[in-house]
This record gives C-alpha cells, sequence and structure tokens, in this order.
C-alpha cells in the first residue's frame, strides 16, 4: 500500500479537499464512509473588467492549507492515512520558471474567450477538436483562454514557463511537483481523451509547447509526501501521500454514488449539470455533451449549465424586492400558487449566457408568451421552469449520444425545495432521488484517495456508501404540460439567435447606467 501516514492505524481517515469557485472545504472521512470533521474557507471572486472572472491563487492556497490544518487537528494528524483533491474545472494560470503566479487565476466563469471561442468552434476542425478532447469549445475552457492571451497579451505569454490551473497551483506548492490529473486535463480542451495524451493541434491553436504544462498523470497517482513548509502549514508528517484527485464534476457522481450505468447525478446550485458515468470516452455527433476522465476506465459525460440558482437570486432581486433579506421561501410559494407552463410563459433562463447543450456565450435570457393577465408569481415560475428545462434539453443530447439514463440522483442547493425537487422531476419526466449525508465532491476525492490508498478495493463501494433519502416521482399531468412545452422552449434558442448576435453587436452603446 502506497504512504505511511496513517496507513496502519487501525482507524484510517482519509481528508478530501474540494477546491471550489467560492470556497475550499475540507472533510476527514472514515473508510467506512463516516465524516468525521470538516472546514470551510472563503475567497472572493473578482469581476474587475467586463467579462473577467478572477481569483487570487495565494488566497485559494492559503484557504486550503487553513482547511486541512482544521481538520486534521480535530481528528489527529496520526490517524490520517492521505489526502485527496478535487477542484473545479477549467481555470488557468500562467507560472514563471520559479512557479509563481504571473496571471490571476482565471476561472471557468470568465467570457473574455468569447470571440476566441466562436472563432475557434466555426473553423475548421471545430467539432473535430470537441470530439478528440472531450471539450466544448466554449470560452470556460482553457484552449479559448490561452488563445486570448496570445491575441491580447503577448509579451506576458513570452514570460510564462508553465500554464497550470489551480490544483495543480497547490499541489505545486504543497509537494513540489507540477502534475496534472486526466480528469482535469480532459476539461482543458488541450488532452486527446482517447490517447490520454496533450493533443497537437490543440496546443498548436493555444500557441504553446507541451513542456509548458504540467506532467500528466492518471487521477489515482499517489504523490509521495509533503514539502517541509507543506507538512508546517497543515500539521501532517511529511511523509503524508497525497492523491493528486480529480475534477469536482465527475467527482460529484462518486460523491452521490451514481457511478453504476444508468444512473445520472444531478446538481443545482450556482449553476447545474447532469452527468452520467460510462466505460469509454464518447461525445455525441453533434457535440453538445462533454466527456471529462474520472478513473481509469470510467469516463463521465454530460452538459453543465451557468443558469441554476442563480436564477432565482436574480428574481429575488429583480421581481420581489420587497421580500426583504432572506426572500427564498416567498419567492417559492409565489411560483407554487400558479399551474404548471406558468400560464404559457416561457424563461429562457440565459442570465449568464450559457453551457450545454449550445456552448455559446451568444445567448441572453428572454421571457415569451408574456400577456397582461401575467403576475409576478408566473415570471417567477417559469423562470425556475427554464432552469429545468435546459436541464432537459441536457438529458435530451445525452441520450442522443446512446447514453442510457435510468436513474437520476439529485444534489445541491435547490434540494431544500419541495417545488424544487417536484419541478425537476416534471420537466424530466422521470424519478429523482435524493441522497442523505455524504454529498459532494470532497465525499468523492476521499473515496478515490482510499482507492489509490489501498484502503478500498474499489470507488464502486459509492453506490452502497450514499444511502438515497427521497424519491420525487413526476406527477403525470404536470408532467405533460412540460413535455408539451419542451419543443417550444428547444427552438427558441435558434429562433432568436439573430437577436442575441445583434443585442451583443450593440451592447457596447447600451450601459445599463446612466454616466
Amino acid at each position: 500500500m502506497p504512504g505511511s501516514a496513517g496507513a496502519g492505524h487501525p482507524d484510517p481517515v482519509v481528508v478530501g479537499v474540494d477546491i471550489g469557485t467560492t470556497s475550499t472545504k475540507a472533510v476527514a472521512f472514515a473508510v467506512g464512509g463516516e465524516q468525521l470533521a470538516a472546514s470551510s474557507a472563503g475567497y472572493p471572486l473578482e469581476e474587475p473588467h467586463p467579462g473577467h472572472a478572477v481569483q487570487d491563487p495565494e488566497l485559494i492556497l492559503r484557504a486550503v492549507l487553513d482547511t486541512v490544518r482544521a481538520v486534521v487537528y480535530e481528528v489527529g494528524a496520526e490517524r490520517v492515512a492521505g489526502l485527496s483533491f478535487s477542484a473545479a474545472m477549467h481555470s488557468l494560470l500562467g507560472l514563471s520558471p520559479e512557479g509563481e503566479p504571473l496571471t490571476p487565476l482565471v476561472t471557468w466563469a470568465d467570457t473574455r474567450a468569447g470571440v476566441q471561442a466562436e472563432r475557434l468552434r466555426a473553423s475548421a476542425g471545430g467539432l473535430a477538436l470537441h470530439r478528440r478532447t472531450g471539450t466544448p469549445v466554449h470560452p470556460m475552457s482553457p484552449l479559448p483562454k490561452l488563445v486570448w492571451f496570445h491575441d491580447q497579451e503577448p509579451k506576458l505569454c513570452e514570460r510564462v514557463a508553465f500554464w497550470a490551473g489551480v490544483k495543480e497551483f497547490v499541489l505545486l506548492r504543497l509537494c513540489n511537483a507540477l502534475v496534472v490529473d486526466h480528469s482535469v486535463a480532459s476539461a482543458t480542451g488541450l488532452m486527446n481523451i482517447h490517447e490520454l495524451a496533450w493533443d497537437a493541434e490543440a496546443l498548436g491553436r493555444a500557441g504553446i509547447l507541451p513542456e509548458q504544462l504540467p506532467e500528466l498523470v492518471p487521477t489515482t497517482h499517489v504523490l509521495p509526501g509533503l514539502t517541509d513548509e507543506g507538512a508546517r502549514a497543515t500539521g501532517l508528517p511529511a511523509t503524508t501521500p497525497v492523491v493528486v484527485g480529480a475534477s469536482d464534476g465527475p467527482l460529484a457522481n462518486l460523491g452521490l454514488g451514481a457511478v453504476r450505468p444508468g444512473v445520472a447525478a444531478c446538481s443545482i446550485g450556482t449553476s447545474g449539470a447532469l452527468r452520467v458515468v460510462v466505460d469509454r470516452p464518447v461525445v455525441d455527433p453533434l457535440g453538445r455533451v462533454f466527456c471529462y476522465a474520472l478513473t481509469p476506465g470510467r469516463w463521465v459525460v454530460g452538459g453543465a449549465i451557468n443558469n441554476g440558482g442563480v436564477v432565482l437570486g436574480w428574481a429575488g432581486d429583480a421581481l420581489a424586492p420587497d421580500l426583504g433579506e432572506e426572500p427564498e421561501e416567498e419567492l417559492l410559494a409565489l411560483a407554487a400558487s400558479v399551474p404548471a407552463g406558468s400560464g404559457g410563459l416561457l424563461m429562457l433562463p440565459y442570465l449568464l449566457s450559457e453551457r450545454a447543450p449550445h456552448w455559446s456565450s451568444l445567448p441572453r435570457g428572454a421571457y415569451v408568451g408574456l400577456t397582461r393577465a401575467h403576475r409576478r408569481e408566473h415570471l417567477v415560475r417559469a423562470a425556475l421552469e427554464g432552469v429545468c428545462q435546459q436541464l432537459g434539453l441536457v438529458l435530451q443530447s445525452m441520450r442522443a449520444a446512446g447514453l442510457t439514463v435510468e436513474q437520476i440522483r439529485a444534489t445541491g442547493g435547490f434540494a431544500r425545495s419541495p417545488l424544487w425537487r417536484q419541478l425537476l422531476a416534471d420537466v424530466l419526466g422521470t424519478d429523482i432521488s435524493f441522497a442523505s449525508g455524504h454529498e459532494g465532491s470532497g465525499f468523492g476525492a476521499a473515496l478515490l484517495g482510499m482507492q489509490a490508498l489501498g484502503l478500498i478495493e474499489s470507488v464502486d463501494v459509492a453506490a452502497d456508501l450514499v444511502e438515497v433519502e427521497s424519491v420525487v416521482r413526476p406527477d403525470p399531468a404536470d408532467a405533460a404540460v412540460h413535455a408539451s412545452l419542451q419543443p417550444v422552449f428547444e427552438q427558441l434558442y435558434e429562433a432568436l439567435v439573430p437577436t442575441f448576435t445583434s443585442l451583443r453587436r450593440l451592447a457596447p452603446a447600451l450601459p445599463l447606467e446612466r454616466g
């Protein structure tokens, strides 16, 4: 068994470290799945210019060290068999030859590379890039971001020795190793998912060399230990093994126990996603789904949407500011007061443009079908229905890729609301299972770490460790209403593309505020 720290202890634990967009959470799990300790620390997402969404990598590193140290203090360093990592996908950071940041951390939410992404997507071979790399050609991913840097910051690019993501930066500081796992790499648009190697054409388009990228390793790769500084900062022995881990989306499937064929994981937090585990890399012919690595022989296929809970937040601010500082429950009650279909009102919830299945930075939100009879309760419900309808389009795309989805397990902040739960089941037209306990990528990271360290035979145990707490079944009448509206909802995107294009051209002359 790799490593030594805690491995021989009668009750070892693995600490899963989940580096998210707005916070990092470290959680200690026993081998049986019991959560023993947890700590989280937040950090800001800065938007210094329109389209930019960046972070300070040093603040994120500090959050990792602080949360790990807090958990280690609670469970005892002698029990920790290892650390294992999860991280948000699509981040990009330029490093000096000494490994110091030369750029802010550019996150998935950064859309500055919209023009570059559209140029790549429309070019000869654009769809082939998606099929080879598994990553949609979209401004979220590092490939268009690298093209943007070479277009806009060529002098900076000359100084950058290495391009990496947030997890690679953290591991470089903790373990003095510049490595990237196949899962994170499969979300860069730069790795050939069929060969598990950097894609020569993608690198050529990005204007970088293979030696400027971290070494590719499996998600179960174990680094032999921590630097002296890393050991001091975490309170762990320097010999503590560190499992490189994977990206947060695939690990969320693992954390929900959605690892068997036909079992999909659905999450709605600020954004949303729908994913299923398969045994080989696959992308649908039209390039509407992503394909990211999980472990050897396991791939996660699906789609992410930009607009989840953020739509409900916008509805509170824009439509019901009088509901006070905690308007969510009252907003949901308003939405529940009107019937399915919102009286024929549809909302395209593209407040932050959109990802799956269209993968475009072009769209904007829109209400269609508005009449004098509609009230704000209809507008709120239509917004929630729009989020679920968008996930319905993702589900359609997954099935078009030849994937079987027989069961859906769901998690995320929306799960607190009975209305949201029922609405998702009605719109998707299938039962939705809600798991208790080990929700999230942190548990997935810990399970992956346990397999890598020889503490469990396989991550397949996730399906048994994660208990289903409740199942919500579709209401037949409401499900029929949403099924009748889905083709209309789907057609609206293409119908409005010329309008979206004109609005983007006019946007610089149409400020939100005076002055």
